[in-house]
């Protein structure tokens, strides 16, 4: 499955969806999604990862990118994330700056 990202934007919030593989080649599609959701000046960002199949190191650097760039006073959630991915996540002790919510 190719990967996709969107992102809509209302209130205080920048709703990310992301599907396929989030690796090296798609990391700067997230990174200029991320960009938006900054410049939008948002409070919380829902990383919706139901259809993320896949998340490699650059996928994770995409995360900490996100959290350096939104700052610690924005929330960051990632919802729905598939087994392989919410592991990689935690494994990598990342879940302390993100919260991984089962949706």
């Amino acid at each position: 499955m190719p990967f996709s990202v969107s992102v809509t934007t209302s209130a205080d919030t920048a709703t990310i969806e992301l599907s396929g593989e989030l690796d090296a080649a798609s990391a700067p599609a997230f990174h200029d999604t991320i960009e938006k959701a900054a410049a939008a000046g948002v409070g919380h960002v829902a990383i919706k990862a139901h259809h993320l199949t896949y998340m490699a190191s650059a996928g994770l650097r995409s995360l900490v990118f996100a959290r350096q760039k939104m700052g610690e006073d924005v929330r960051i959630t990632v919802a729905g994330a598939t087994a392989p991915v919410a592991r990689t996540i935690r494994q990598a002790g990342f879940d302390r700056s993100v919260t991984l919510v089962d949706e």
